[in-house]
């Protein structure tokens, strides 16, 4: 993990112009839709997604999932909405507490509040809630590490912290691509959208990141 003196992390302009970026729904936010859906069924549940952005998720779940967001720089305000810094505040939506918290896309700006923000996350999930989040596969055959990643750490070490405070049930590939970015082209973001194996030995090379499906421990 990057060393705390090394550690920069960005204010509410960058992130206001970084959203912008994922207006649109993305393949990986169309796979944790999937995934989400899927644990959800058709019961009523509510839903906290952490570091929402422009609350693209929302536009794509199931009616029956009751869908809250936190981020940094809202695009503008809505009653289910909280712009929060989550690196000065607690992981929180008022005092609620919810079955299913999302955080994709988020770890690797976190830094050294990486453990902190997980205990957060336990603290207001509910008993057998579900907790998914993503983290990127820094040993892909073809690495690329954005610019502005402060939390680049070997993926057992993430799953480690995850463990600590949740029960692992699976972890899943993203997408196989044999670049270290999302696929593009119609057939293989198809393919790969409901794919959801780990392959030996290639898996741990061509997985441009992993979802990890998670429970809470009580």
């Amino acid at each position: 993990m990057t060393e705390p003196s090394e550690v920069h992390y960005y204010d509410k302009d960058f992130w206001r112009e970084e959203n912008q970026k994922y207006r649109q729904p993305h393949y990986r936010l169309d796979k944790c839709a999937l995934l989400v859906n899927r644990l959800a069924g058709s019961r009523d549940c509510d839903l906290l997604d952490v570091g929402c952005g422009p609350a693209t998720l929302m536009q794509i779940l199931r009616p029956n999932i009751h869908y809250y967001g936190i981020d940094i720089a809202l695009p503008q305000p809505r009653p289910n909405l909280l712009e929060i810094d989550i690196v000065q505040n607690p992981i929180q939506f008022h005092d609620q507490r919810f079955d299913i918290v999302v955080a994709q896309g988020l770890f690797e700006y976190l830094g050294a509040h990486q453990d902190q923000k997980l205990t957060e996350i336990s603290l207001i999930l509910m008993p057998n809630g579900r907790f998914v989040t993503s983290y990127v596969n820094f040993a892909h055959r073809s690495r690329s590490v954005y610019s502005v990643y402060n939390n680049v750490q070997p993926l057992d070490q993430f799953r480690r912290s995850l463990e600590r405070r949740f029960t692992i049930e699976r972890y899943i590939p993203t997408s196989h691509n044999w670049h270290h970015d999302e696929p593009s082209r119609k057939l293989v973001k198809l393919v790969n959208k409901h794919l959801n194996v780990k392959v030996p030995y290639i898996t741990s090379k061509l997985a441009v990141e992993y979802f990890f499906v998670c429970r809470h421990p009580t």
